[in-house]
């Protein structure tokens, strides 16, 4: 039969003290015990072997005769009081097993006090007061690093809600403002009385228009999601051969906005999932040119380099201030530059990001001296490299 535990930690410890504690003395006490059971019998053999008296005559066959007169009432002293020693021990030990369960749990309940104070304090803490915190004072010990690794969780909880309440605001809003100009596309057309099938034409390909940017931005945000969520599959990916893919589909926006495509594929493996990978050098190649300047190139390149596998796409474009490149990798923050272009939503970049983050990918975006932006992504090395 399984004996169950005390489920307190406050209770554990405290037997555990008084377990170590009642050991602790047994084993002293029966030092003490070998120790004069020792010196007895060592005094014996000092009688035993006393050399004999200076005036003539050998003494140890008197002193035989005496200890042998002695012995059985020695013997039975002795007994009695290793007896007595014996019992006072165990007396003592006991009175200071109870003692020592008295003093542990004392002991255990203050050494738990920060604990159950930081317990009490999480159980308080909700969505609603995230920016509290355990803030413990005391030495620089266990229970100080504890709180201060709990207090590093809630402040990474507190900007992940906030970045969570942003995203959701934002989603909202950039969902309202369609369905807002479908509403009105479809109002304006009925309260025209005089409206023909032409009019009515029109207003159906603009509305199915506003739909299909609806339609691209549920996809977008549904592939952010994902990324943000990490990978279900791991297989090799070959970086140039997926560059290949997006560069036969750019091709075309590229010649109609009249820009110039560049590309130097060299192989560059690495592992992951292949259609995010897609979908990350995709973006990076709209977003280059959808923010370009007539006359302007975008240059996709993939290399290895310091054995990581990396992908660059650089591109002309307006001049980009170098402390705001960061906000076009958040979602729906666009620069002033970009607002209304083409449909886009500013989820292009943070797609990226997401997806780079899920591969353990690096991102280094800079801007270039003469407009324009450079977007590095170092991914990690494979560990069967791809061939070409």
């Amino acid at each position: 039969m399984r004996v169950p535990r005390p489920r307190r930690v406050r209770t554990r410890l405290a037997l555990l003290y008084v377990v170590l504690s009642t050991l602790s003395g047994a084993v002293l006490l029966g030092i003490l015990y070998l120790l004069f059971l020792h010196s007895s019998r060592s005094t014996f053999r000092m009688l035993v072997n006393r050399p004999g008296d200076q005036g003539g005559g050998d003494p140890l066959p008197t002193m035989l005769d005496m200890f042998s007169a002695h012995r059985a009432e020695d013997e039975a002293r002795r007994q009695e009081e290793l007896q007595q020693l014996l019992t006072q021990s165990g007396i003592a030990l006991a009175i200071m097993a109870v003692l020592s369960l008295a003093v542990s749990w004392v002991v255990a309940g203050r050494v738990l006090r920060p604990l159950r104070a930081m317990t009490a304090t999480v159980q308080r803490i909700s969505a609603r007061n995230l920016h509290q915190r355990l803030a413990a004072d005391g030495p620089a010990d266990e229970l100080k690093d504890l709180s201060d690794t709990i207090d590093g969780l809630l402040a990474r909880l507190e900007a992940a809600m906030d970045a969570h309440k942003r995203f959701v605001a934002n989603a909202a809003h950039e969902l309202r403002t369609p369905l807002t100009l479908e509403h009105a596309l479809i109002e304006e057309t009925l309260m025209d009385e005089d409206a023909d099938v032409p009019e009515f034409r029109a207003s159906f390909e603009r509305v199915l228009e506003v739909c299909r940017q609806q339609g691209r931005l549920l996809e977008s945000l549904l592939t952010l999601t994902t990324g943000e969520r990490g990978l279900d599959r791991r297989e090799p990916v070959d970086l140039a051969d997926r560059a290949e893919r997006s560069l036969a589909a750019a091709g075309s926006e590229a010649r109609r906005r009249g820009l110039r495509l560049d590309a130097g594929l060299a192989p560059a493996g690495t592992e992951g999932d292949p259609e995010l990978v897609d979908r990350l050098i995709a973006n990076l190649l709209d977003n280059a040119l959808s923010y370009n300047v007539p006359g302007g190139w975008v240059r996709l390149t993939t290399e290895i380099r310091n054995g990581r596998p990396v992908v660059t796409v650089a591109n002309t474009g307006e001049p980009v201030p170098a402390d705001r490149v960061g906000l076009i990798f958040e979602p729906f923050q666009r620069l002033d530059r970009s607002r209304g272009r083409d449909g886009h939503h500013g989820l292009g970049l943070s797609i990226v990001r997401a997806v780079a983050t899920a591969h353990g990918a690096a991102v280094d975006a800079r801007a270039r001296p003469d407009g324009g932006l450079r977007v590095e992504i170092s991914f990690p090395s494979a560990r069967g490299r791809v061939t070409a």
